[in-house]
């Protein structure tokens, strides 16, 4: 076959993704494959070379939503199609761009039809030209939530529902879900994450014999894309035939009781969600069995199929790493081993009763093509796998918690004093030069759900789920004549402003008879994403080791909170002598979560250092992207030392951020009996509110609304159960705030 697509079996190694593909391809209900790697991988060429070898299928002629001619959809908007022969065509590979429309995937009103005609005809989107075939998203991590609501939806019942501009249409959407993405960029729903039944890990090989091969291959091609294709059809001719083999031996492979053990005693030992995961796992371990040619499953298919199915469904959190501890996976596999059930046993060697024992050099990785698609996911370090999952190192913990109310807070030493000691003055030490020693970075400490906090005023930044914006999607609110190109037309309101003029401009048939001046666009509002800059003290002061690991867990939370909105975050540190970027703005929360991790503290409190440098950061950041609107969170005690004049230094950056317009809120870390409140004066000069790191959480949220409803209603503060009263951190704590409180909880709520 000659094809300028460049030919799957050509790609070299990649066995991992290789396999998860052609899986698929022999199964299709298993529901997908998400390809988890860096960039220059070659995700997308193998995405798009197994389309080609992929079956034909046969198609109800004329139909534009692929109907089978044996087994027609009855509610077709085609039809009704009576059964029979139809057309005979390749299976399509739809590719769902970043940047699509909802009208362009799910299908919309045929505006040119309905206002020139007067009919009511529907325009198919990507999903129906997707029907039994694959529909491919690159990048899918960056996909927009309203666009990944309409994938969850088709995936989750096989079918398309259009309810929009008069228009009511069903149709059948069952589709090969494939998404690519660079998990440095941002990681997935968790919804989204569950439709896909497999998820590989690729990386670019470091054996430099196998990165020449990929060079000389890939150069090759783009001299003569013909002639390179022809030269591996007959791979490709033989790989097409085995799928073609494998799915007609499918039916007919049997998963006997006991491998149907080993898969439930699998899931629900590495307590993954839902029963989605038993069922891709069985359907992946017949795949295997069907792809060795064999009809039988046994416990290395069952290994192989977990190691694919299993990984991104027991992830908690955006920090959790995908992965199986296969040790753990072992013991449980040879614990339910099958017996005296016609089930041949598993010898642990991968071998079952015709198998592929034997692999073929010249078979579908092709000359010099690596490891064949049935070898599995290797068990170490070449970057294909999952291995096994480190336990995190815990550092000890004091027996004595540094914030306990009965201990107060030791002040900060002098500079020129004798290093201090004890949990106060934790790392203050200076050395000859005047620099503090730093201190081994701390665990940080358990996240938690994180209140709302919020850009104030309305924005037009990029979609997400934080501050009030206008977006392209959302709720419409009102109409208004379109400022250059079209957007979203607002049909009612166009008909209504043209409805008046019909007569005086001699309408005479059926269609509408429009002008430029009658096109109204609509006004939508939803949420936007918004860049959630934290700045955080890493001074002595913070340096208590307790204190410092409910800070970190404080800003895991928000980071977390930051991943559920879609927003993009970046992280400045301050210490020692100056600030550090220690992350540039990135949709990665996981990349910021790891650097808050192995962040030391010690030395002076250089508070202006970190705050002009945040400035820096946002200027940049509004040159790149104007529209996405900044929120700085600055986690601190509101403590200034080095240099001259520290705190007068500090106050002048804060109110330079003020000027500039940036919504700001500062977490006050002071803990102990003696209060400064001094984050509380820091908050002022930048024009926002001071939370406490109790208050941060969500579940104090309604503790604090519902403790001043009651004191409004006359209800004494120590009556109400579970609440803080009034007076509970004294009148230094709370006349550090006046007036503050209230304030908080109107803007951040």
């Amino acid at each position: 076959m000659t094809s300028a697509t460049y030919p799957f079996t050509a790609v070299v190694g990649m066995a991992d993704m290789r396999l998860g593909l052609l899986l698929n391809a022999v199964s299709p209900a298993i529901g997908g494959v998400l390809v988890r790697g860096e960039k220059g991988t070659a995700k997308s060429t193998m995405v798009r070379g197994i389309a080609s070898l992929l079956p034909t299928i046969e198609t109800v002629p004329g139909c534009r939503f692929s109907c089978d001619p044996a087994a027609p959809d009855p509610g077709c908007p085609d039809g009704p199609h009576e059964p029979g022969t139809g057309a005979t065509r390749p299976s399509r590979l739809v590719e769902l761009p970043v940047g699509a429309s909802e009208d362009r995937l799910v299908g919309a009103l045929d505006i040119e039809r309905a206002l020139a005609d007067g009919v009511k005809s529907f325009e198919p989107g990507l999903l129906a030209d997707a029907h039994r075939g694959i529909l491919y998203v690159d990048e899918v991590n960056l996909l927009h939530d309203h666009l990944i609501d309409l994938l969850l939806d088709a995936a989750a019942m096989g079918s398309s529902y259009v309810e929009r501009e008069g228009v009511s249409v069903r149709h059948a959407a069952r589709f090969l879900l494939v998404g690519t993405m660079n998990p440095e960029e941002g990681e997935l729903r968790p919804q989204l994450l569950d439709r896909f039944g497999l998820t590989v890990e690729v990386a670019a090989s470091r054996e430099p014999d196998e990165r020449v091969e990929v060079v000389r291959r890939r150069l090759a091609y783009e001299e003569d894309p013909a002639g390179f294709a022809a030269r591996w059809a007959e791979d490709e001719a033989e790989l097409r035939a085995r799928i073609a083999a494998a799915r007609a031996l499918l039916p007919s492979v049997v998963l006997g009781d006991g491998a149907l053990r080993q898969i439930a005693a699998v899931c629900a030992a590495f307590e993954v969600d839902g029963m989605r995961a038993d069922i891709v796992t069985a359907r992946t371990a017949t795949a295997l069995a069907a792809w060795a040619g064999r009809t039988e499953v046994t416990t290395e298919d069952v290994r192989q199929a977990a190691l694919l199915a299993l990984p991104h469904r027991r992830r908690r959190n955006p920090f959790d790493a995908p992965g199986l501890d296969e040790d753990k996976l072992d013991e449980i596999l040879d614990a339910y081993q099958p017996e005296a059930e016609g089930q041949a046993p598993d010898d642990g060697d991968g071998e079952g009763d015709g198998g592929d024992d034997d692999t073929d050099p010249d078979g579908p990785d092709g000359p010099g093509g690596g490891r064949s698609p049935d070898d599995g996911p290797p068990r170490d370090g070449d970057g294909q796998g999952s291995g096994p999952e480190q336990p995190a190192e815990q550092p000890p913990v004091p027996e004595q918690r540094a914030d306990d109310p009965a201990r107060p807070e030791a002040p900060e030493a002098d500079p020129h004093q004798a290093p201090a000691t004890g949990e106060g003055g934790e790392g203050q030490g200076v050395d000859a030069r005047g620099a503090a020693p730093e201190r081994p970075a701390v665990a940080a400490g358990e996240p938690f759900a994180a209140r709302m906090l919020n850009v104030p005023g309305l924005g037009e930044g990029a979609a997400g789920r934080r501050s009030r914006a206008r977006t392209a999607h959302g709720r419409t609110t009102g109409s208004r004549r379109p400022h250059g190109a079209l957007g979203k037309l607002h049909l009612s309101a166009t008909v209504r402003a043209a409805a008046p003029h019909q007569r005086a401009r001699g309408r005479t048939g059926a269609g509408l008879l429009l002008r430029r001046d009658d096109l109204r666009e609509a006004v939508r509002e939803g949420r936007e994403g918004n860049l959630v800059l934290f700045v955080v003290d890493a001074s002595g002061s913070m340096a208590a080791r307790q204190r410092m690991s409910a800070v970190k867990g404080a800003v895991l939370s928000l980071l977390l909170d930051a991943y559920q909105r879609r927003d993009k975050v970046g992280l400045v540190t301050f210490r020692g002598r100056g600030a550090e970027l220690a992350l540039p703005p990135t949709s990665s929360v996981d990349a910021a979560a790891a650097r808050l991790e192995k962040l030391p503290t010690g030395g002076r409190t250089p508070l202006a250092a970190g705050l002009l440098s945040a400035r820096e950061v946002l200027r940049v950041e509004r040159l790149r992207d104007p529209s996405r609107r900044p929120l700085l969170v600055v986690v601190t005690d509101g403590r200034a030392t080095g240099g001259s004049q520290p705190v007068a230094q500090a106050t002048r950056a804060a109110r330079l951020l003020a000027a500039d317009g940036v919504a700001s809120v500062v977490v006050d870390c002071e803990s102990g009996m003696v209060r400064l409140g001094l984050a509380a004066q820091l908050a002022g000069e930048l024009r926002g509110p001071a939370v406490t790191l109790e208050e941060l959480r969500a579940d104090s949220v309604t503790a604090l609304v519902r403790g001043a409803r009651a004191a409004r209603d006359g209800v004494p503060a120590r009556a109400r159960q579970g609440e803080r009263t009034t007076t509970e951190h004294g009148p230094q704590h709370r006349g550090a705030r006046p007036g503050r409180r209230t304030d908080i909880t109107e803007r951040v709520a």
